[in-house]
C-alpha cells in the first residue's frame, strides 16, 4: 500500500486512467494515480484484489472496478500495466477481452512489467495496427518505491505518446525517461539487471569473506560505505545480509525471470555475459535450497 507519508503531487489535470494489474508493484502504483486526482478504473486477475483497492481508495478518489481488461480500458486516455511476463502481458492486451479491444483510436498503452523487448516490439506493431500507442516503462525501485512513490521509470516508444504519458506517470516516479524507440525501456531495465546481479555476488563474497575473517561487519560497511564501494545494495541490503534477513524486497524467481530475458537477448545480439550467467546459476541454487521468494540478496546463503 501507498507510503502514509503525503506527497506533493505536481499540478496535473485529472486523466481517465486504468490499471491492469495489482500486484505488489502496481498496486501502490494505481493507489499514487487516485491519490493524484486521476479517475482511475484497475482490473486485477484476483477480482478480490481489486475490490480490497477501491475500499482502500474510495475515500480519495471514485474508483471503478472492471471484470476485464477490456472493460476496464473503455474511454481511459492512458491504460497502465504491470504483469508478470510476456505471455500474461499478451492476455491482458491480445483478444477479446483484451485492453486493445476496449480502448479508443490515440490512447496509450504504457507497459510496466518487465519483459522481452521482443515483446515490447510486437504489442507496439500491434497498437499501431488498431490506431493506439504503446510504450514499453519497466520499472527500478521495487516495492518501496512503488509505495513512497519514487520509481524510476525507464521508456521506448514513440516521443509524442511519451509526453502525454509522463506528467500523469510522476504521481509514482521520481524519473520517467524516454530512452528510445520501441523495445529500449526494457533493454534499459536489462542493462539495469546486469548491474544488479555483479553488485550482489560483489556484497555477498564480501560480507562472507569479513564474518570469516572475524570483523564487525556493521562496522566495515558503515566505514566502506563512505567511499568507492558504496551501493545502493550496500546501504540497503549490507547489514540485514550480515542478519541473514531475505523477507522482504525483490524475490529470487523475479531475478532469475529477468535474468532469462537478458540472457536471452544477448544470444541475439552476441554480448557476452559470463558474469551475469554464472550469477544466474547462483540464483538457481538459492531455488534449490528453498529460497524462490527470497528477496535477490539471500545470494549470500551459498557462501554460509
Amino acid at each position: 500500500m501507498p507510503s502514509t507519508n503525503p506527497r506533493n503531487y505536481d499540478a496535473t489535470p485529472s486523466r481517465k486512467v486504468a490499471f491492469v494489474g495489482l500486484g505488489v508493484m502496481g498496486y501502490p502504483m494505481a493507489g499514487h494515480l487516485a491519490m493524484a486526482g486521476h479517475s482511475v478504473t484497475v482490473f486485477n486477475r484476483t477480482a478480490s484484489k481489486a475490490q480490497a483497492w477501491c475500499v482502500e481508495f474510495g475515500q480519495t478518489a471514485n474508483p471503478q472496478q472492471a471484470d476485464t481488461p477490456r472493460l476496464a480500458a473503455q474511454g481511459a486516455d492512458i491504460v497502465f500495466c504491470c504483469v508478470g511476463n510476456d505471455e500474461d502481458l499478451r492476455s491482458v492486451t491480445l483478444g477479446a477481452d483484451g485492453a486493445f479491444a476496449g480502448m479508443a483510436p490515440g490512447s496509450i498503452f504504457v507497459d510496466h512489467t518487465t519483459a522481452s523487448a521482443e515483446v515490447a516490439r510486437e504489442l507496439y506493431g500491434a497498437a499501431r495496427a488498431l490506431g493506439l500507442q504503446f510504450i514499453d516503462a519497466p520499472v527500478s525501485g521495487g516495492q518501496a518505491g512503488a509505495q513512497n512513490g519514487l520509481l524510476t521509470v525507464m521508456c521506448g516508444g514513440d516521443p509524442e505518446a511519451f509526453d502525454s504519458v509522463q506528467p500523469v506517470a510522476m504521481a509514482f516516479s521520481r524519473a520517467f525517461t524516454r530512452m528510445g524507440t520501441s523495445g529500449a525501456g526494457q533493454l534499459t531495465k536489462m542493462v539495469n539487471q546486469i548491474c544488479i546481479a555483479g553488485l550482489v555476488q560483489g556484497l555477498s563474497e564480501a560480507i562472507a569473506f569479513g564474518q570469516r575473517a572475524g570483523l564487525d561487519m556493521p562496522l566495515v560497511l558503515d566505514v566502506i560505505g563512505k567511499g568507492a564501494a558504496q551501493s545502493w545494495q550496500m546501504d540497503n541490503r549490507g547489514n540485514t545480509m550480515v542478519a541473514d534477513q531475505f523477507d522482504f524486497g525483490f524475490a529470487v524467481d523475479w531475478m532469475r525471470k529477468d535474468l532469462g530475458l537478458v540472457l536471452a537477448e544477448a544470444q541475439r545480439n552476441g554480448a557476452r555475459l559470463p558474469v551475469t550467467a554464472l550469477v544466474d546459476q547462483f540464483y538457481g541454487d538459492v531455488q534449490q535450497m528453498g529460497g524462490k521468494r527470497w528477496d535477490t540478496s539471500s545470494l549470500i546463503k551459498r557462501l554460509r
